[in-house]
């Protein structure tokens, strides 16, 4: 696992220290999900990272408990990472873990994609269980520039939301999403990754 992690292990295996530790309590993870947080929840998010780009702004959608941002932000150093987020116990939540962690290129944004839209722009996207891909472009697109990507962890269903977004997307300006499989650890189930270009500024 550390191996796997390599320079980000230690916020990383941090991150799941306080996970455990006030997860449940402050009602960020379910109690069932404490023993599996790393095969379901950390190595789940780290699967994201490869499709990211190293240097730019990304921007993690929904961001909650810090999955995959809090993740993103350890394994990519060089990259700003926005967590962007409209609750505020998860935003006070988020602004503790990045800075016990020492994560400066971390910032925490309370508010709600569409109530940026136009203001805050990145090189990437990333978004994990916040909405089907029809209703995610429309929140998501609008934060990338044109080159930009949206890099979204869905789930056995992601071929057909591909094709039931396909014409959303296209009204925003998105290329043709790609689904794909992504691997971290061995025994570790892989993680379906859906990663769409926005070629052109789009239209509302």
């Amino acid at each position: 696992m550390a191996e796997f992690f390599g320079d980000a292990w230690p916020a990383v295996a941090r991150f799941h220290s306080m996970l455990v530790d006030e997860g449940v309590l402050r009602g960020l993870v379910g109690p069932r999900e404490v023993t599996r947080l790393w095969s379901r929840h950390l190595l789940n998010s780290a699967a994201v990272v490869p499709f990211l780009p190293e240097r730019g702004r990304i921007i993690d959608l929904g961001s909650g408990a810090g999955l995959p941002g809090i993740v993103v932000a350890a394994m990519r150093p060089e990259c700003e990472v926005v967590l962007l987020e409209p609750m505020e116990r998860r935003t006070d939540w988020l602004t503790e873990v990045a800075t016990q962690l020492t994560l400066d290129n971390v910032t925490v944004e309370r508010n709600r994609a569409q109530d940026v839209h136009g203001r805050l722009v990145g090189d990437a996207v990333t978004a994990r269980a916040v909405a089907a891909l029809d209703k995610l472009y429309r929140m998501a697109l609008p934060l990338l520039r044109p080159g930009g990507v949206l890099v979204a962890l869905k789930g056995d269903k992601a071929e057909q939301e591909v094709q039931d977004a396909k014409h959303v997307g296209k009204k925003w300006g998105a290329g043709v999403a790609e689904v794909a499989l992504a691997s971290t650890i061995a025994g570790v189930e892989p993680t379906r990754v859906v990663r769409v270009v926005r070629e052109v500024a789009g239209v509302r």
